[in-house]
């Protein structure tokens, strides 16, 4: 307990220092990488949307005794077409066909019924027209984009409006990253899963947004000093929330997973597992994207100013005159550059002449 408050102090004071900014060159590569495998994932393979979207019957057999090869051969057999069937760990069986009327989803509960060993009356039917989905997609699209409006608004209001898009930037990042899990894993959209996903904006744009404020006050009248660039204030202030950030996101997760394992995997809730997983990948995708991408995108903004040019100007040449640059381009460190930092300005040596004493000078 000890070791990790100890870790932390000196991370806020400075001593300690992960060069998170000035290698920014290799976290978008990383990112990158992991783009490029969501957005193939979800050209190539597409994502498996539940009933809700693309419409269709389904059917839910608790503690059926037939396979879910059997089940497919009768659901396939009554409706003509290709049914999606599952198995669940507490025995239930789900059948998903094409759309039915509600004689034929009758019958076809019937068949399954007799097949499996259970009463008619226990089999769970649920009958869903496309037009519902396309309705539930309107209004998730509505308020996704309602919500990043008001968001940059506020960001740039409260910040500016470079901190706004680097935070949409992020946002953007981990949106991608989750979609592309589950287009890469062939796990089912739900309106659940719409709702996690909007779930996680928030999380990420909170995480960004306690990031962007101690980089806002490193920050402050940064232009009328000379010790630190504006790259090296921003990764200071990094490294200063990097422990709080990590412990939200642990303390977070932690009830997500257990939803996962307990309430999917054991007790068998579908619908918790569609919500869970997109918490659980949004999560993590928006902490790394808050300190591996939205605050060096903002630097690598900010770096392009005039004035922080110029700031960076009088720091490389304050710490040549002093006799303690680092080796390194320190304009790169402010923009593409992979250079590393330190966040404690380098202590400058006053040179002055010696005094004499007052018996030397009489003897003059």
């Amino acid at each position: 307990m000890s070791g990790r408050i100890g870790i932390a102090q000196r991370l806020y004071q400075g001593q300690v220092s992960f060069n998170f900014v000035g290698r920014r060159r290799t976290w978008y590569v990383v990112s990158a990488i992991i783009l490029l495998i969501s957005v193939g994932a979800l050209l190539f393979r597409g994502l498996n949307l539940g009933i809700e979207f693309r419409g269709g019957a389904d059917f839910a057999i608790p503690n059926a005794t037939c396979s879910v090869q059997q089940a497919r051969t009768v659901a396939e057999a009554k409706t003509g077409a290709q049914a999606i069937v599952t198995s669940a760990v507490n025995g239930t069986i789900r059948v998903q066909t094409e759309s039915l009327t509600s004689d034929e989803s009758s019958v076809l509960a019937g068949q399954l019924a007799d097949l499996c060993g259970v009463p008619k009356a226990e089999i769970k039917v649920q009958v869903v027209g496309p037009t519902w989905g396309s309705e539930i997609s309107k209004k998730a699209l509505q308020a996704l984009v309602v919500f990043l409006l008001l968001v940059t608004i506020f960001l740039s209001i409260y910040f500016e409006w470079r901190m706004a898009v680097a935070a949409l930037v992020a946002l953007a990042h981990d949106l991608v990253i989750t979609i592309g899990i589950y287009a890469l894993t062939g796990l089912e959209v739900t309106p659940a899963t719409v709702i996690g996903l909007l779930t996680i904006l928030g999380f990420s744009l909170y995480d960004t947004v306690v990031v962007f404020d101690k980089v806002k006050e490193n920050t402050r009248n940064i232009a009328g000093q000379s010790v630190l660039t504006y790259s090296e204030a921003a990764n200071l202030a990094l490294n200063q929330t990097l422990v709080r950030s990590i412990n939200t996101s642990i303390v977070a997760l932690l009830p997500v997973l257990a939803i996962i394992i307990i309430g999917a995997g054991l007790l068998g809730a579908g619908t918790l597992l569609d919500l869970a997983v997109a918490l659980a990948v949004g999560m993590a995708a928006g902490t790394y994207s808050s300190i591996f991408i939205a605050t060096p995108f903002l630097a690598q903004l900010r770096e392009r100013q005039p004035a922080m040019r110029s700031l960076t100007a009088r720091v490389t040449a304050r710490r040549a005159q002093a006799g303690k640059g680092r080796t390194g381009d320190l304009d790169d460190a402010g923009g593409d550059g992979d250079v590393g930092m330190t966040t404690r300005a380098p202590d400058t040596v006053r040179h002055q002449p010696k005094r004499v004493t007052r018996s030397r000078r009489s003897k003059s």
